[in-house]
């Protein structure tokens, strides 16, 4: 068994801000601790200083049992990373110090052949041996199966980039739980990962006698894992850290609690040093006139400047104060309409018909199609008109399909992207961004410009560029965009995946008020709770509609069968 301590750490940004500020947390031995926190709070600098890809500033790590790492990035590789490339990423670092060896060498005897290459290739195996390589490839082979179907060696060299973000995820997260690691360090595990496989997650974590400290916005799997929550919370000298010693069902009002109770203290602190200092005063003007009160005054500076020298009680954590303002405005009744509309090689044809102001979750497996269909209808449909064309300056790219989707009038189709691929972004700060506008959005002032990003909480990034933003923050700028832009159809592909608590806390708030339709493909349960009715993409092939969430084919059989019974 092991455990990880992070004792006392600060980190100060390049430029100067101080980003943590004396932050420690404890993972004892087989505990599942969840670290949450708003967007740009720290949560990933803090997961790299653990693993020793940062150097804190101030304060030590500690980690025994050794340290499994899955990093933010996995999930969304896009180079030439094979599936063997990825599993060695989260072995042990001897494990990959011997399979570059053995890649060298192999190299080697291919261009020379020479009797020192044949030496050098024969001592990698030989060492590779030695450090549990091929026990690892036996795991390796396990892993595979379970997580693609094939076994390893039909895989290994297979480009990642032909794997979706799920079985991305879902390969390393199995080669991690079941590796020799004692400590896993799992940064958005449940980032691309639809709901069967996030039940797997949720079920593998709290089975594992594994220590376990996971990065994640996932409301569902924070309460069904986390038997604490460690919180990051801005503050003026960098990020502290709270710890809530329960579920995340209890959270919410103890937080509420917490910060009520530390604006109290400051309160009263502020109050008696009003007092004291009052007193200083005092006594300070009736010794001028009184040498005996020399000593009153003497005695009053030392208690004030004894209680200013303790300091004051902890700071209330900077609140956020989200105000994201969808507005949209009337269209047609009939908003969309799917008329035998095939997606070429994932779903069979079918019919359907969304009303205005209907808010619709799209459900399914990973690949069945669900994202295809909302790219379509963010093109504008089969065939779209002029006032179908998207708002912004992205076009989403053509869909294969047949059959015939058509918007209504006045359906102006505003599309979030999963993967926040953006080229017309790229490169240029969120000011820039705003200042020039676009087809369907007017330029800004910069005083306009500032108050719009503060109000997306995003104020201090607007002079980086796009793609240096966070996940959670590239997410909060879109929502922003869509915003400008006076979309009155959104076609959200998982908006809540990179976004903190507070942010989609704040979005589904936006949307309750939204005056327009809402098509939504989302994995998050907590987040789809919120929604009319249910359009479901089946493993095979066909297109139903629920009036609850489905989240497996198990649950669609049963609805089916009781629309049967009730004759709906």
């Amino acid at each position: 068994m092991g455990h990880l301590d992070l004792n006392s750490v600060s980190y100060t940004l390049s430029d100067g801000r101080p980003l943590l500020d004396d932050v420690s947390l404890r993972v004892g031995e087989g505990a599942k601790v969840a670290l949450i926190g708003p967007n740009g709070t720290g949560k990933t600098t803090l997961t790299r200083i653990a693993t020793g890809d940062l150097a804190p500033h101030a304060g030590a790590v500690t980690v025994t049992g050794g340290l499994g790492v899955m990093r933010q990035f996995i999930g969304s590789v896009r180079d030439e990373t094979t599936v063997r490339d990825l599993l060695l990423s989260v072995a042990p670092g001897a494990v990959r110090d011997a399979a570059a060896e053995v890649d060298r060498t192999e190299l080697l005897m291919i261009e020379r052949d020479e009797e020192q290459d044949q030496m050098a290739y024969a001592q990698a195996i030989v060492d590779w041996g030695d450090v549990g390589g091929y026990e690892h490839e036996s795991l390796w082979d396990v892993c595979a199966t379970s997580a693609l179907g094939l076994p390893f060696q039909q895989v290994q060299h297979r480009a990642v980039t032909t794997l979706s973000g799920g079985e991305q995820k879902r390969l390393v997260l199995e080669a991690l739980l079941r590796g020799p690691e004692q400590v896993l360090l799992l940064d958005e595990p449940d980032n691309y990962l639809d709901v069967p496989a996030k039940r797997w997650l949720e079920e593998q974590l709290a089975e594992s006698p594994k220590t376990v400290l996971f990065v994640s916005h996932d409301r569902e799997l924070i309460e069904r894992v986390a038997q604490r929550i460690a919180t990051l919370e801005p503050g003026p000298d960098g990020s502290t850290l709270w710890v809530h010693p329960g579920r995340f069902s209890t959270y919410l009002q103890a937080r509420i609690d917490r910060n009520a109770k530390l604006e109290e203290r400051r309160l009263r602190w502020d109050e008696e040093r009003a007092k004291l200092k009052a007193l200083v005063i005092m006594y300070r003007q009736k010794s001028a006139f009184n040498s005996d009160m020399a000593s009153r005054l003497q005695a009053a500076e030392t208690r004030l400047e004894r209680f200013e020298r303790q300091g004051p009680p902890e700071a209330v954590p900077i609140a956020q104060n989200l105000r994201m303002r969808l507005e949209g405005g009337r269209t047609a009744k009939r908003a969309v309409v799917a008329e035998q509309v095939g997606l070429t090689g994932l779903m069979k044809p079918f019919d359907l018909e969304i009303w205005f102001g209907e808010r619709v979750g799209v459900l399914g497996g990973n690949g069945s199609g669900k994202s295809h269909f909302l790219r379509l209808l963010a093109g504008g449909g089969s065939r779209p008109d002029v006032e179908h064309e998207p708002v912004g300056d992205v076009v989403p790219p053509p869909v294969d399909h047949t059959g015939m989707a058509r918007l209504g009038s006045r359906v102006r189709p505003g599309w979030f992207a999963q993967t926040h691929e953006h080229p017309s972004l790229v490169g240029r700060t969120l000011l820039e961004v705003l200042h020039h506008g676009d087809g369907h959005r007017r330029g800004m002032g910069h005083e306009a410009s500032a108050k719009a990003l503060d109000r997306y909480g995003l104020a201090k990034a607007g002079d980086q560029v796009f793609d240096q933003l966070s996940g959670g923050q590239q997410a909060r700028f879109q929502i922003l965009l869509l915003e400008l832009a006076h979309a009155t159809l959104l076609l959200l592909d998982e908006p809540t995946d990179n976004l903190d608590l507070e942010s989609a806390e704040a979005l589904e708030s936006a949307l309750s008020t939204f005056e327009g339709t809402v098509m939504a493909v989302t994995h998050d349960r907590w987040f789809a709770r919120g929604f009319d009715r249910f359009v479901v993409f089946g493993a095979d092939g066909q297109v139903y509609e629920a009036d609850e969430p489905v989240w497996d084919e198990g649950q669609v059989d049963r609805v089916e069968r009781a629309r049967e019974r009730t004759g709906r």
